[in-house]
């Protein structure tokens, strides 16, 4: 998770498009020549459009972007820890 790459992504696409990339590139993966370390980046990027897809749903909450940052990391933060 890169959330420098994340808010990248929520300020400039919209959601939509970046549900319709996440759909691509599980697509992508799904195809037998596809090698376990590109299979990992992918996965990268995909949390990274998980992510801003999240954050976008915060935002149009009513929720500041920066908080909206923060409550994403730190949930994501506190998955991680449990």
């Amino acid at each position: 998770m890169k959330l420098p790459v994340i808010k990248h992504f929520q300020k400039n696409n919209d959601a939509l498009k970046l549900e319709h990339t996440i759909e691509v590139l599980e697509s992508f993966c799904e195809h037998r020549s596809v090698t376990e370390e590109e299979i990992d980046i992918i996965g990268e990027i995909i949390t990274n459009i998980a992510g801003a897809i999240e954050m976008d749903k915060m935002v149009k909450d009513g929720m500041s972007e920066k908080d909206a940052a923060n409550t994403f990391a730190q949930r994501v933060l506190g998955s991680i820890d449990k």
